[in-house]
């Protein structure tokens, strides 16, 4: 007999190049006929035609489609709880906002969510949460995961190649966030899932062993986006974001609250990543390597990021998540973070 926890896992998983123009093929093949499609800023214009046109010649009929530009929270119980009754799926098109809005509004409806991310920029788009703002400040609520991920690398590369770095950034965090996970564990505040443990480190590490000459070649944009959705599938068999959400994240969301203008998530995680693999003494060389090889640290550089913001976000990071116990919720490790910001010869061409 069969025992053991259930989990979710996509039910549509397509990445690769043209992947957008086949969307109806997919949806009908799955048996959705009835859909919302919702857009990020200017999308329709770019890939409205191409959708539509899938979807026609599929006999899928598009119920209602808009543009979308909000994460406010009220905005997206109003806009779940006045869709079509007979939708039989949502579908987001676009970056982290409208992702992020379809997928909570599907969450509330209890019906399928399309995921068709324009950018690598995270793993958002493969996640079983969501972040919105909630009375006034960006809080991740629960959702779940896509019952769909449709990718099409050609539309990944036609993106501002910052997104990409965004994505490697959020991606080499992995290698700190399993760290810290075991460290959790090894301090008596948490049990590791192996299996979620497993799938976390395989994704990355396919991920940093992928051979290329340019981040935009196929290979590679494929193996990022192969790699950010073996991370939500992770998160969704470990029941938390702890296989790819350590110390270095609490210091991005930490940042999130400092700035008036915060960076793309994984500029700040891609940064933080390398200071808590030195904090940790784990991996810091192939961290190192990743971001000089792509080109990250090259784009970081020209941010202007204050050192100043990552002291206060270092000594925040605790507060963020005070029921987890990563390196930074001890003080010993808070202090060794601090002088890495101030002293590593790497990070003197980063911050100013």
């Amino acid at each position: 007999m069969q025992t053991g926890n259930s989990i979710a896992i996509p039910a549509i998983l397509k990445v690769g190049s043209g992947t957008l123009g086949e969307i109806g093929v997919y949806l009908r093949e799955a048996g959705l006929k009835q859909v919302v499609i919702y857009f990020g800023n200017g999308l329709i214009d770019l890939f409205g035609m191409r959708v539509m046109e899938s979807l026609r010649q599929e006999e899928i009929t598009v119920m209602e489609y808009q543009e979308l530009d909000t994460v406010c929270m009220d905005d997206i119980i109003r806009l779940a709880f006045s869709l079509p009754n007979k939708v039989q799926a949502v579908i987001s098109i676009g970056g982290g906002k409208v992702i992020d809005a379809g997928k909570y509004a599907a969450f509330l409806r209890n019906i399928p969510f399309i995921s068709v991310p324009t950018s690598s920029s995270s793993d958002g788009f493969s996640s079983a949460s969501a972040s919105l703002i909630v009375e006034g400040r960006r809080t991740s609520v629960p959702a779940k995961l896509a019952y769909g991920i449709i990718v099409d690398t050609e539309v990944i590369r036609t993106a501002p190649e910052r997104f990409i770095y965004s994505g490697i950034g959020d991606m080499i965090s992995k290698i700190t966030a399993l760290y810290d996970w075991l460290f959790e564990e090894k301090c008596g505040f948490g049990v590791v899932n192996d299996f979620a443990m497993m799938i976390a480190k395989k994704a990355v590490n396919s991920f940093v062993r992928t051979p290329f000459e340019d981040i935009k070649e196929n290979l590679f944009l494929k193996e990022l986006v192969d790699s950010l959705a073996m991370s939500g599938i992770a998160n969704e068999i470990a029941g938390s974001s702890a296989p790819t959400s350590g110390s270095e994240h609490l210091i991005s969301h930490a940042l999130d609250k400092i700035l008036e203008a915060p960076q793309l998530h994984g500029m700040q995680v891609g940064i933080a990543t390398y200071i808590m693999s030195l904090v940790q003494e784990h991996r810091y060389v192939r961290v190192n390597t990743v971001l000089e090889k792509t080109g990250f640290w090259k784009y970081a550089a020209s941010l202007n990021m204050r050192r100043e913001d990552f002291f206060q976000a270092v000594d925040m990071a605790p507060s963020i998540k005070p029921h987890r116990h990563t390196y930074l919720h001890e003080e010993k490790y808070r202090e060794k973070a601090k002088q890495i910001i101030a002293t590593d010869s790497v990070l003197q061409n980063i911050l100013v």
